[in-house]
């Protein structure tokens, strides 16, 4: 069974919502509170680069569970028709960054995630694809 939801962020108020959504799913699915916080944050740093940099997307949140509980998971898929990524492995970088932060985010996503992948064309957007999965 899977259970899509999703956020359209355009304001700092979506970001919000968003990260509450993906608590809310997380706790659903059985995550504890640790395991909560880490995808929460990895929801809040898809949805502020979407803010920041493509002014408008849609953070969608999967709960997947199979028939048998042997396999339970959040997929976390930030996507946006922004300006995309000119080097994903330069963003992948600790201390990389085109806004003048620390550089932490899309790295601190892959090790808070299990799995991440990156998908952009310049002049047409990103798609980000993020997984947690329950131990």
């Amino acid at each position: 069974m899977t259970i899509k939801s999703s956020v359209e962020i355009i304001t700092e108020w979506d970001i919000v919502e968003a990260r509450q959504l993906g608590r809310d799913e997380a706790k659903a699915l059985g995550f504890d509170t640790v395991d909560q916080a880490r995808i929460t944050t990895a929801i809040s740093e898809l949805a502020r680069n979407i803010y920041l940099y493509a002014r408008i997307g849609v953070i969608e949140i999967e709960r997947v569970e199979t028939d048998a509980d042997a396999e339970k998971k959040i997929i976390v898929i930030a996507t946006d028709q922004g300006p995309g990524i000119e080097d994903v492995r330069k963003v992948m970088e600790d201390g990389y960054s085109t806004s003048g932060g620390l550089g932490a985010g899309l790295p601190g996503v892959n090790r808070l995630m299990d799995n991440m992948v990156i998908q952009s064309v310049m002049g047409k957007g990103t798609t980000i694809r993020a997984e947690k999965w329950l131990r």
